[in-house]
């Protein structure tokens, strides 16, 4: 009751602080009401809410608990992706593009814009899926045959106000969102600080219940990944266009440090967790309610909440925008956005009810998608070279083949073909192919001019 009552809460202040007037500008370019363009601590709270969260803070403890210090490191090594999408808004912005698709299409025509929303369609759709996953893993821990409803619910509220206001609502409810969550997060890390049995020399060094090799694994795949990664993320990419571009740079540097920090912090729980022989239950939230105080347990639910929230508001705002101003499936109108939310709210709740508990493969498979981006915004954006059509459609299909490889890694055809190894160092193998093969693709196809 507490939970629900704090999360009542943490909603009804979302709906607070929404926009009461809402313009299609607003709602689709993030304007407020005035038609001003965000502030720079509005940009870095709403990148730092919309990036930790409910998924990322859970993969950072569950890695955490299996391979320690480097399992944590890995995955916070993907927040690296505000320095290379910062880089990347940069470049784009200082060669006349309004957007990744703006660009795309500049360089390949429709073939090259189909592709990539082709891949950040399927990406905002795993982003309302995972959250609200999320959350019906927390009420079931907390009151066993509740994660159902919690994840209507949610998924109801969520709607509300992001439907209401868009973009414009976003910004404005991440902002508060951001707050609440640091100070119960704030809470609770200090909780595990002062504990009698933390020791953050033990947490600094520990190698998690599993062994530190795969947590090196997941960091060198992070690496091949962090330059694609943003930018096959609309929400960060979205807010790349906002305001000015020095404000832009800026809000991406600070975005950086305090999301790497707070995905660090959150993942000590696990590590933790490991480090006193907890048995892993229920994605660690069984786990924790064991572990700690009824409050700091609390608190640590509110914080994945609140993080869940903020994202699902922020990947429905990115869809309308999608589907409305690059794909053009309906009027640019509020009522035309407000449809579009309706119908993705509605399609990743059905996802998340038919169900797949396995949260950080939607990281896998997403990142490995992304990587034709690499050498194509490497050769094309940053080098200034013309690539042909064809080296871009042969890298996309090898990011598309890698990522259905990882996928269907158990198929007797494609175990025929990857290593014998943990799947991991299978996904590592599958990274090195699909980045080796796209960047000969694009330098094959790439010309001066």
């Amino acid at each position: 009751m507490i939970l629900i009552g704090l999360f009542g809460a943490v909603v009804v202040a979302s709906l607070f602080v929404a926009p009461r007037r809402v313009t299609v500008e607003g709602f689709f370019g993030g304007t407020g009401e005035t038609g001003a363009a965000p502030g720079l601590w509005v940009l870095v709270l709403s990148q730092v809410t919309t990036w930790i969260f409910a998924r990322s803070l859970m993969n950072a403890a569950i890695l955490g608990y299996y391979f320690g210090i480097m399992g944590t490191l890995a995955y916070a090594a993907y927040y690296g992706s505000f320095l290379t999408g910062g880089y990347i808004v940069g470049h784009l912005r200082r060669s006349g593009a309004t957007s990744v698709q703006d660009w795309l299409g500049g360089q390949f025509g429709a073939p090259g814009r189909g592709c990539y929303n082709l891949v950040i369609g399927l990406r905002l759709l795993s982003e309302v899926f995972a959250n609200l996953l999320v959350v019906g893993l927390i009420f079931d821990a907390v009151l066993v045959g509740s994660g159902t409803m919690a994840i209507v619910v949610v998924s109801l509220l969520g709607l509300a106000y992001s439907a209401w206001g868009g973009l414009s609502a976003s910004l404005r409810t991440d902002v508060v969102q951001m707050v609440l969550f640091i100070v119960a997060f704030g809470f609770a890390f200090g909780a595990l600080l002062f504990s009698p049995e933390f020791s953050l020399a033990a947490v600094l060094t520990a190698s998690g219940v599993s062994g530190s090799a795969n947590g090196w694994v997941l960091l060198a795949v992070a690496a091949l990944q962090v330059f694609s990664y943003p930018a096959h993320d609309p929400v960060m990419m979205d807010r790349g266009f906002l305001a000015n571009p020095e404000t832009t740079r800026r809000s991406f540097l600070h975005a950086f440090w305090i999301s790497t920090l707070c995905i660090i912090a959150f993942g000590f729980f696990g590590i933790h967790a490991g480090l006193v022989g907890a048995a892993y239950e229920g994605e660690l939230l069984g786990t924790w309610a064991g572990m700690f105080p009824t409050w700091v347990f609390v608190l640590l639910m509110v914080s994945l909440l609140v993080s869940a929230l903020s994202t699902l508001d922020s990947a429905l705002a990115s869809s309308a925008r999608l589907a409305v101003e690059e794909l053009a499936l309906t009027a640019r109108t509020l009522s035309g956005g407000r449809l579009v939310m309706v119908f993705v709210m509605a399609l990743g709740t059905a996802l998340t009810l038919w169900g797949n508990a396995t949260l950080f493969d939607a990281v896998a498979v997403s990142g490995t998608a992304s990587m034709f981006l690499a050498p194509v915004l490497f050769v094309g954006l940053v080098r200034r070279r013309r690539v042909a059509l064809w080296g871009y459609m042969l890298a996309f299909g090898a990011a598309m083949l890698g990522s259905l490889a990882y996928l269907a890694r158990d198929w007797g055809p494609v175990l025929a073909v990857l290593p014998e190894a943990h799947k991991y160092v299978q996904l590592l193998a599958i990274c090195v192919a699909v980045l080796a093969f796209g960047f000969a693709a694009v330098l094959a196809a790439a010309r001066k001019g």
